[in-house]
């Protein structure tokens, strides 16, 4: 088996904007534009939020107001969504959103669609309201996305302004085959949430790569793999700072959420031994530990899945422990290319 370069792997963020406990939604975004601008000048690639909806602990529902302010106190890290649920949005809504981005802030907005709610059945009816039980066509509403961006959509009775000739990228978000299908048949990246939903991973981003149809978008397939990763300067340190996310988690099997706790010195006086299988079922795709620790399992998961582009998402309590775990990540990829875009 070759082994890929880390140095040639572009590094990326995706922030849920948790909130942790004592804290709330007004520190969370003011703790995301500090990351964001330590993620530039680390040589991070993009900064992504992805939209949810009814979580006590993740303030990412207004996804393109948080893109329109991150963008705005940073100047170059590409800026997304990862991603926009389009059953909850109208096509052209979302055109419109994404191209006052992209004018503002040109070729640096990314475009992330998921066919996901977000949310529970309940506030998903609450957010579309009488379309709730109509029949949402993902790939119909991708493709309308597309038209609306282009500049030959111009003769139409209905155009995106702005949004209308802008080069905005699109991606495919997913956490199954289906979604792999169609970034293939569509020839778009493709951005798989390992960070949560792992059971799928291999044979979706296989299927992607074996179906992938090149396009006037992307010529070779793309993948982008979303993991956890909890980086400390020893092992023992990010274990006991991964009780934060494994308690996050927790919360998730069982129904309980709550904001992100403080790290704890025993799970085992917390959970079950059913919940703790669970737990780490979910978080399969996780890196915790220290540097050496992270940069060889960090390259194992790369070769062997031979991915284009990592994403990660931090689940620490402490902000200064989490932008630390980040600079330790950057270290790992960080490539002398990577230094010189971003100085």
């Amino acid at each position: 088996m070759s082994v890929i370069s880390l140095d040639n792997i572009p590094f990326s963020v995706l922030d849920l904007a948790t909130v942790v406990r004592g804290k709330t939604p007004s520190d969370t975004f003011k703790n995301s534009l500090d990351l964001a601008k330590h993620a530039e000048r680390l040589g991070y690639n993009r900064y992504w939020f992805a939209e949810h909806h009814n979580m006590i602990s993740v303030a990412s529902s207004a996804t393109a107001v948080l893109i329109g302010y991150v963008a705005a106190g940073t100047s170059r890290i590409r800026v997304g969504s990862g991603g926009i649920m389009l059953p909850n949005h109208s096509p052209l809504i979302v055109a419109e959103q994404f191209g006052t981005l992209a004018s503002i802030y040109p070729e640096r907005i990314d475009l992330g669609l998921g066919r996901a709610p977000g949310t529970d059945q309940l506030t998903a009816k609450a957010i579309r309201g009488e379309n709730f039980e109509t029949v949402h066509s993902f790939p119909r509403d991708v493709k309308m996305l597309q038209t609306l961006f282009s500049a030959e959509n111009s003769s139409n009775e209905v155009r995106a302004i702005p949004g209308e000739g802008l080069d905005i990228p699109i991606w495919i978000l997913g956490s199954s085959t289906d979604s792999a299908r169609l970034a293939a048949e569509m020839g778009l990246p493709y951005a798989f949430a390992s960070h949560f939903a792992p059971a799928y991973f291999s044979s979706a981003i296989n299927l992607y790569r074996q179906n992938f149809r090149p396009s006037i978008y992307l010529q070779q397939p793309y993948v982008l793999a979303c993991v956890n990763v909890v980086a400390a300067d020893t092992d023992d340190e990010a274990n006991y700072l991964a009780t934060s996310v494994q308690q996050f988690f927790m919360g998730v099997v069982t129904g309980k959420r709550d904001l992100l706790p403080p790290p704890v010195e025993r799970m085992d006086d917390i959970w079950t031994i059913y919940e703790e299988a669970a737990v780490k079922q979910m978080l399969r795709y996780s890196f915790i530990g220290g540097p050496d620790t992270i940069k060889s399992e960090m390259q194992t998961f790369v070769d062997e899945n031979r991915i284009d582009e990592v994403m990660a998402t931090s689940h620490i309590f402490d902000h200064k422990a989490r932008i630390h775990s980040y600079e330790l990540l950057a270290n790992v990829f960080k490539s002398n290319t990577a230094l010189r875009r971003n100085d």
